[in-house]
């Protein structure tokens, strides 16, 4: 059964009387609400409630929709105005139920008072349920969009500010505003983490809110504050995990970009076998690499050096050459133990005592100055000889 149309002569002289139970009782039964109904919040409470009861007092008797174009905005902003202060969704929609709740009991006893047949009292409570839904849905789609635009807004803040550690160039002042603004605490030591792009799914996520992440071209760039203790390690290496991540050393903000480009350095070399692919799609962190990296950073300078420290080797046979190496390194390794190094290499003492003559006759007295054995050791560890 549809309202009947002189309901709303009934009806809307008490409207005002309505309006006050509802400001009355909504911050008693909702405690987000539990304040003073005043200044801003309490004039956006009123003027919603006035438009809802108004909109459905013109609604008995017509085809029109429950919201108009005009009171719909009203809805939506509310909504959106939830996010704004920080209040769940929840609260509103609990105002709404108990806002439906007292228009019911108030309206029911007014039609009454005024001669409504009791058979209109059903329609009626329906009425004011469902247009209390329609209300709700106008709502969240204010607080959905809200939200879907704060996250949209604050992503591309963070963006911002990623760019901004990356390329190192902002002075500080300049970047801890856009920290700010990013929502974003600064470390004062980070790492730089290359993930490539096709591993990158989720990355976000997984990270959570403590870091920053960057797409590139080939690659996602992730900033996070650097692992002091053993299971924070643990907890990004977890979080890395099956991404073939490049985790650069901790550098502090301003030297940002030189802990990238020392993992993307490590990354090439992962490429052309110079450095070993973690097992299992584990992270390789820079950290553990030090030494690998810095033979390989400038390789035109060690083959300079290669030529003038491993020239006594140049004229031996390759065999010859392949077992005094050999020899060299662990000889060198060892510190010069005899027994260590034959463990090493499967040989007898007297045979590696044979080929380190051989080494001295080759090199002379380089072999006992130590800054060409440490030049020596630097040479054969990078493969060089």
């Amino acid at each position: 059964m549809a309202l009947p149309a002189e309901i709303t002569e009934v009806l809307r002289p008490h409207l005002a009387d309505v309006v006050d139970q509802i400001i009355d009782t909504i911050p008693r039964e909702v405690p987000s609400y539990a304040r003073p109904i005043e200044g801003r919040f309490g004039a956006g409470l009123r003027r919603g409630t006035q438009v809802a009861l108004d909109r459905f007092l013109n609604l008995p008797g017509t085809r029109s929709s429950a919201l108009g174009p005009e009171s719909r905005q009203v809805y939506i902003a509310l909504g959106a105005g939830e996010v704004r202060q920080g209040r769940s969704l929840e609260s509103l929609l609990a105002a709404y139920r108990s806002g439906a709740r007292v228009t019911f009991r108030h309206l029911s006893r007014v039609a009454e008072a005024g001669g409504m047949p009791t058979s209109v009292l059903i329609p009626l409570g329906e009425s004011i349920f469902a247009y209390i839904e329609e209300l709700s849905a106008a709502s969240v789609e204010g607080y959905s969009l809200e939200q879907s635009e704060r996250v949209g807004e604050l992503g591309r803040r963070r963006d911002e500010l990623a760019e901004l550690l990356v390329r190192g160039r902002a002075d500080e002042t300049a970047l801890r505003q856009a920290a700010a603004a990013a929502a974003w605490s600064l470390p004062e030591r980070l790492v730089a983490v290359s993930v490539p792009l096709e591993r990158s799914d989720g990355l976000r996520l997984a990270l959570g809110n403590s870091a920053l992440a960057l797409a590139r071209p080939t690659d996602v760039v992730a900033l996070a504050p650097a692992p002091t203790t053993g299971s924070a390690r643990h907890g990004l290496d977890r979080a890395l995990r099956g991404r073939a991540a490049v985790v650069g050393p901790t550098r502090g903000w301003q030297r940002l970009p030189e802990s990238l480009r020392l993992a993307l350095t490590a990354r090439s070399m992962l490429a052309s076998g110079r450095l070993q692919v973690p097992v299992d799609g584990g992270v390789l962190w820079v950290a553990d690499h030090l030494v690998e990296l810095a033979v390989h950073t400038e390789p035109g300078l060690l083959e300079d050096l290669a030529t003038t420290r491993l020239r006594p080797l140049a004229d031996l046979r390759a065999g010859q050459r392949r077992r005094l190496v050999e020899t060299l390194a662990a000889w060198l390794r060892h510190r010069g133990r005899r027994q260590d190094v034959a463990e090493e290499l499967g040989v007898h003492p007297q045979t590696v005592a044979y080929r380190v003559a051989q080494l001295r006759d080759l090199f002379g007295e380089d072999l006992e100055d130590p800054d060409v054995r440490f030049e020596l050791e630097l040479l054969l560890r990078a493969g060089h000889g």
